[in-house]
């Protein structure tokens, strides 16, 4: 049994959830989340309460149902409160900048990398501190993980792209004699 998928979830104000074909529908004031769930986990909605159930037994449903109830979680609060992360951009001459729909950085390489925003998501950059917002916290994840990805930090000087809340542990460097 997972303890995750018996909690009952509950929908707050101002929230619709609708149920067709193995779609959910997720509709609140900041956004419209649609998702789609397999049909071997009933997913039953009774007034403001909603719980999951595996139609069967095996490891994968029991897996699979904490996962779901962890994605209607999510949904249901990022219809109501939009996610929010931040990156931190360290180093000298490293600079961000949103252009239109794309996100500029000069991250020391011989070119400015350039990295599509999605349309879900709104991305501002003041000084060194990039804060991406948005209703899909995967989405969210997806993006600010990319955008680290571009120029990881490292050890010695600390310089890169780092969440705001990651600490970078910091390397000696060599010993003179």
């Amino acid at each position: 049994m997972s303890r995750i998928g018996k909690k009952q979830l509950t929908i707050p104000a101002k929230t619709e959830v609708t149920l067709s074909g193995g779609v959910l529908t997720v509709k609140g004031p900041l956004a419209t989340l649609t998702k789609h769930f397999n049909t071997d986990i009933a997913i039953n909605i009774e007034g403001s309460i909603i719980s999951l159930l595996p139609v069967r037994t095996s490891n994968a449903l029991t897996a699979l149902w904490g996962t779901y109830v962890s994605h209607i979680e999510n949904m249901l609060a990022g219809v109501n409160t939009a996610f929010v992360k931040k990156l931190v951009v360290e180093g000298i001459g490293f600079k961000s900048d949103v252009k239109g729909a794309e996100l500029v950085l000069a991250l020391g390489f011989s070119h400015p990398v350039k990295v599509a925003i999605p349309a879900d998501l709104k991305v501002t950059a003041e000084k060194n501190i990039i804060t991406v917002t948005g209703s899909n916290i995967e989405s969210v994840g997806q993006f600010v993980s990319h955008v680290r990805s571009q120029r990881k930090p490292e050890p010695y000087k600390g310089k890169g792209i780092r969440y705001d809340t990651e600490v970078i542990r910091r390397k000696q460097g060599k010993k003179s004699a």
